[in-house]
């Protein structure tokens, strides 16, 4: 097996199973029905964002943080501060979730059943724009369909192997970076410094050099070097003849699920 496709099916292997995205929608069905039903006409929308729609999501098998995002969309017309809406959403839970571990991870609250990790998102809109907490007194604008399309341009863009470079960079910071990038971090800054195809990228060594090239001086500086370092002296081991060597070196960066 080459250098590249161990990178191939390791970003493979890091995409969500079928049984795991039929347990997800099975759970993501049941919240928004119960939403419905606790809240009535409150809530104005249940919409599902964030790395499981952009299909960046790693499985829990290789992260047990990975969460599914629910965006609560109440009315507001009383301009009421985002803890309200956090206590309305933690008390909607325990009613319907009492087995279930709730807390509030602000600006969420968490909701952690068996198979995965939903954080439930209070917002509200005004004049056709999206607002979420920042922090418990604050609004913030945000455009959760404006970040989805930049990440599926850059994919396009680039032979659609942005996505699973991103999955493998989030594997690489959980796994040899200690988490120290914030995981929307990453995958923000590759999907917009990297929008345009790049014409000397055609391989996953090369578009993963390149994006920790991105990265570097967000996160350990040392650490993207030794990860770079490892991709460089498999491909060197490759050229020499020596296929086992240069998929030990590679796993030094990328190591197996």
């Amino acid at each position: 097996m080459s250098v590249n496709s161990y990178l191939s099916d390791l970003a493979s292997e890091l995409v969500l199973s079928s049984t795991e995205k039929d347990n997800i929608s099975t759970s993501v069905d049941a919240i928004k029905t119960r939403l419905g039903w606790y809240f009535s006409t409150d809530v104005e929308e249940k919409k599902v964002f964030g790395s499981y729609v952009r299909g960046t999501i790693l499985p829990r098998k290789d992260d047990e943080n990975s969460d599914v995002d629910i965006m609560v969309v109440f009315k507001n017309p009383y301009g009421y501060k985002p803890q309200t809406f956090l206590n309305k959403l933690k008390a909607f839970a325990e009613k319907y979730y009492s087995s279930s571990e709730i807390y509030q991870s602000s600006p969420t609250i968490v909701l952690e059943l068996h198979h995965i990790k939903f954080e439930l998102t209070p917002a509200y809109k005004s004049y056709g724009s999206y607002y979420i907490p920042n922090g418990p007194s604050e609004w913030m604008y945000t455009d959760p369909d404006g970040f989805y399309n930049t990440l599926t341009q850059c994919n396009v863009n680039n032979s659609y192997k942005i996505k699973p470079v991103v999955r493998l960079l989030k594997h690489w910071n959980i796994k040899k970076n200690y988490r120290d990038l914030a995981s929307f971090s990453l995958e923000k800054k590759i999907a917009e410094e990297m929008t345009y195809s790049y014409i000397t990228c055609t391989s996953y060594t090369d578009y993963l050099k390149k994006a920790l090239e991105t990265i570097k001086y967000s996160t350990n500086y040392s650490r993207v070097n030794t990860a770079i370092s490892h991709i460089d002296a498999a491909l060197d081991y490759e050229k020499q003849g020596m296929p086992y060597t240069a998929l030990s070196e590679i796993k030094e960066a990328f190591p197996e699920v």
